[in-house]
Order: structure tokens, then sequence, then C-alpha cells
């Protein structure tokens, strides 16, 4: 019986295949896993179902000397017409289905990840392996051998009989370019990339090498020994124990390769300590437990389960861009404008700038006793500066009620004098339970948060303080112009326009970036003593290329014969 779409379809298979071959074995196992569920939920309502054998597991071994690889299952088996209807039955609408949608995309990662849904995964087995020998015994029938080389297939009785007492055994000869699935180092790399929390027991066959003790020949037992007249004596044993030897011995046997059970899919509750420490360990092949884990449900749109390990030892390649990057941190450090008091004072700051660091922070206010101030917030203090602030404070008290009521009282909540700032003119700063600009710029670059969220809305209108730098010749300037009265439109537009620069030096975002723009180009034009009110030039009409050329009096009465015959009147 012939199996015509199967070169078709190993077309298809290539490019998954050459990517990423070891999804045959993928897809086999999530077969005998398949097989198994089913005589496990028939068992629940035939019990004599599982009479041929109580045994649930799934074993692989490799025959290197005859190139052949044996998936065995113990599950629920084929008839000889489940073998027709499943294995030689191809042009199913699964196999169409999947035909026509892998003519849709030429993604290999899509191409892997489509076959195991569309019913195809069986036939993967040809990527690799040129005669594909399926054995299968149900309980209802008898053993037969489904046999193919993915142009043709046979179906006959198994002369053996009943070899399995049910089940299924696909049976691969492998090609020569695929001899490295006999390895067991590479068999086991696939069944912990894939198959490691699968339900049922996974054994492979495996060798080891041991020490055991053997007994000693008779040549061995009594050693000779020469005596001072020439003459060959044989000790006696003295202890009536028998001798032995160690000798190196190799043996064969099934070796369970998936111990670890999937105990993040349980209740946190139901899930003892040890059990974390052991499935840790197997996962991990760490010989020490985890530092720190965390075991949690997140119910919402949608539903998840994690189980996070903290390890003790930190990976050996977790910092090696470490000190490639000095140049571009010590730059950063020095151009952060909430920081230039303190790094000039000598203070040691830390720099959290992962996204996570701010979230981490807040819930972690202290450490050994130590208060932590966000330097990009209010409240941050400096003793030896108390008598200098309420100086400055004090001169500066027109400006920053200029700034505050007039100015820019639909903007900010309130105008101060920095103790923070040396280089820089202002900067906007955040309420002590406000947003800074990093944690703003992280929540709105969310998708999954709601539009209308009115916790989001509450942190985001909350106004923030715009911080004067007193030593900065524009802000002294300013201070000027305002106590003498002298601040005109102009004195505005500076102002607005420094605010505005501080919203970005200071990490948020601004809100009307067409007006900052159009604000930029005035400021440009008066220094460039361009006009306010000039407009670009209008480009040269098309039309003006295409003027009618002027045309004589005699060339325009020989043109017009209705002319010419009035002239003669």
């Amino acid at each position: 019986m012939t199996l015509s779409p199967i070169p078709k379809l190993m077309k298809t298979l290539e490019p998954a295949g050459k990517a990423q071959g070891q999804i045959f074995l993928r897809e086999l196992i999530s077969n005998a896993s398949d097989a198994l569920d089913k005589i496990r939920l028939l068992s629940l309502t035939d019990r004599s179902a599982l009479d041929s054998t109580p045994e649930m597991t799934i074993r692989i071994k490799a025959d290197k000397e005859n190139k052949m690889l044996h998936i065995t299952d113990t599950g629920i088996g084929m008839t000889k017409e489940d073998l027709i209807k499943n294995l030689g039955t191809i042009a199913k609408s699964g196999t169409s289905d999947f035909l026509a949608k892998m003519a849709e995309t030429g993604d290999v990662q899509q191409l892997t990840d489509m076959i195991g849904q569309f019913g195809v995964g069986f036939y993967s087995s040809f990527l690799v392996s040129d005669n594909v020998i399926v054995t299968s015994k149900n309980n209802a029938d008898k053993q037969y051998i489904w046999e193919s080389d993915s142009s043709s297939f046979s179906i006959v009785e198994d002369p053996r009989e009943d070899t399995l007492p049910r089940g299924t055994t696909v049976s691969l000869v492998l090609k020569d370019e695929a001899q490295d699935f006999l390895e067991l180092d590479t068999l086991k790399k696939i069944i912990k990339k894939y198959s490691q929390f699968i339900n049922f027991d996974l054994y492979l066959w495996e060798s080891k090498t041991e020490e055991v003790e053997e007994p000693l020949e008779e040549d061995e037992e009594k050693p000779e020994k020469s005596s001072e007249d020439g003459e060959v004596e044989v000790e006696e044993d003295k202890d009536d124990k028998p001798k032995t030897k160690k000798v190196s011995k190799t043996t064969w046997d099934w070796v369970k390769q998936n111990d670890a059970k999937p105990i993040w899919t349980k209740k946190p509750a139901d899930v003892e300590e040890a059990e974390y420490e052991e499935f840790y360990k197997a996962l991990t092949k760490d010989s020490k437990g985890p530092l720190a884990k965390t075991h949690f449900i997140a119910e919402g749109e949608v539903t998840f389960k994690s189980l996070l390990y903290v390890p003790r030892v930190a990976p050996s390649d977790m910092l090696r861009n470490y000190g490639t990057k000095t140049e571009n941190i010590r730059l950063y450090c020095e151009t952060f404008p909430f920081a230039e008091r303190l790094l000039k004072k000598g203070y040691e700051v830390l720099y959290l700038t992962e996204p996570i660091d701010e979230y981490a922070i807040s819930s972690l206010p202290e450490f050994e006793g130590k208060k932590f101030q966000n330097t990009a917030k209010e409240g941050l203090t400096l003793k030896e500066d108390k008598d200098t602030m309420e100086e400055l404070q004090k001169t500066y008290e027109p400006l920053t009620k200029w700034l505050g009521e007039d100015v820019l009282s639909d903007e900010v909540g309130k105008v101060a004098v920095s103790n923070r700032l040396t280089s820089t003119p202002c900067a906007l700063v955040a309420s002590q339970f406000g947003w800074t600009g990093n944690m703003e710029r992280i929540v709105t670059s969310q998708t999954h948060t709601k539009a209308d969220d009115p916790s989001r809305a509450y942190y985001q209108n909350q106004r923030k303080t715009l911080e004067i730098n007193p030593r900065h010749p524009l802000i002294k300037e300013m201070l000027r112009l305002v106590e003498e009265g002298s601040a005109d439109e102009t004195t505005r537009d500076m102002a607005r326009m420094l605010y505005r620069t501080s919203v970005l030096r200071s990490g948020f975002q601004l809100k009307d970036t067409v007006d900052f723009a159009a604000s930029i180009e005035t400021m440009m034009r008066k220094t460039l003593g361009v006009p306010l009110d000039e407009q670009p030039e209008e480009e040269p009409a098309a039309a003006a290329a295409e003027e009618p050329e002027e045309v004589s009096a005699d060339d325009d009465a020989a043109s017009d014969p209705s002319k010419e015959e009035h002239d003669e009147l």
C-alpha cells in the first residue's frame, strides 16, 4: 500500500529537520505519553485493561550494532485497523491543513512548533530514518507489525506472536548522517530539553562500569615461593576465607531520566520544602540547595504558575561584560543631574538603572538600619547646608514665587531652591511617594495596563517640584530681571524653556512636543535675527515654465483663416 503524500510532507519538514533534527524524538515520546494516557483513562472504567501489565512506562534503547533506535511504551497499543487508520492513511484533514499552513510561512521555528499540532509528528521519523517499523499490541487484537520506507507500507501479523504484553515499539533504522542519535549523551540532552516533565516514567538503556569482586583462580591463590635450597615451596594459606580480586565490569540497565516532577503545577501549600530542594537539584544538577525560592500562581486575563529559584553561587559568566563599559558608566554618572552635589562632596551613590530596581527598592526601604533615599525624589537633606540653604531660600523667594505662582502654575506643584545641583540650572523632582521619570517611563510602556486605571492616573497627575540651582548664571540673571521688574514675555519664554529642558533632563516625558519644537524655533529666530512673522518662500509655480509663446500678427493670421478674410474686407 502506498503513502503518496509522504514525499511532499518530507519536503515540507526538511527545513525543520536540518535545523532541529531532534524533533522526531520529541514527537515519538509525546505519542507514547498520549497512548499511556489513553490506557490510564480506559482503566478507570475497565479494570481489566491493565491485566496484561500494570506497568506504565516509556523505554528508549539505542542499538549501535544494527544502527537502530527503539522507543517502547506500555500504552493502549493499536489494532490492525488502528495501524491502517492512524499510520497508513496519511491524507487526513490534519495533514492537509498542515501542508496548507506551511505554504504560508517560511519560518523554521514556526514549522518546528506546529509539527505536533496537526497530527503529523510521527512522520518526522522519516527525517532521520529510511525505514520505520512499528510493532503494536492492543488488548483486543493480536500483535502486528507496520513497516514503511516512506513511499509504501505493509502490515503483517507478528510471526513472533505476542512479544509485547501491551503497547507499541517504534524502531527506526537511522540514516548515516543521523547516527549521532544513537549516542547516550545526545539522547539525554533531547530528553532533558523536551520530555523531562512528562507524566510517566521514562527510561534509557544505559551502560555503567563498576568494580566487582571475583574469586581468584587456583594458580593465583597459591603463589610459588623459592626456598634457600632452591626447592620450590607452596605457601599455605593461613586464612581459610576465599580469595577475591576486583575486576571492572560493564553492565547495562534501565536508568530513569525524569525523576523531577512538575511541582510548579501544584498549589504552594501542597509542596514540601524537601520537594523544592530535590526538584532544584534535579533541574540544575547543583549539589547545593537554592539560596531562595518563590512559588506563586497569578490569576487574571492570563493565568500562569511560576517557580523561581536563586542559586547559592552566581553563574560563572554572569559578569562577563563587567569592566568593559566603564567609560560609559563614568560618563553617565558625571552627567546625572540629581547626583551632582553628592558626587562633588564625595558621597557614594548607588546607580540602580535596571527596570526592576525601583520596584525592589520601594519595597525595601532600608538596609542594615540605613534608609534608602532616591536622589530623584524630594527629601534629600544635607546637614552641613542648613544655614546656607535658609539664606538662599530667602534670597530667591521672588523668583520661586514668580515661577511657581505665575509662569509655571499649571505645570509644577512648587518651585524650590535645590541643594543637589551644581552645574545644571534646574531639575524636576518627584514627590516622596510619586513616580520618578524612570518609573513613569516603565509604567507607560507596559502594553497590558488599563488606559483608565485610577491608580496610574493618580501617580501620573501628581505635581512635581522644580528645583533651581541658585549658583547658576541663568538663574541669577532671571532673579535680577524679576527683582527689577523687567521680566517681559521673553523672560517668560526663557523660564518655560528651562522648565521643559529640565523635564527631559530629569527623565520625564514632555506632554506637548509640538509646542516645544515651536518654542525652539522661536528662540532660534530671535537669536539669529530672523523676523518671527517671516514665512518660508513658496516654490516656483510649475505653470510658469509653460508660459504661452508670443505669436506675431503674421503668424496669427496665417493660422486663423477667418481672421484673414476679415482683414481683406
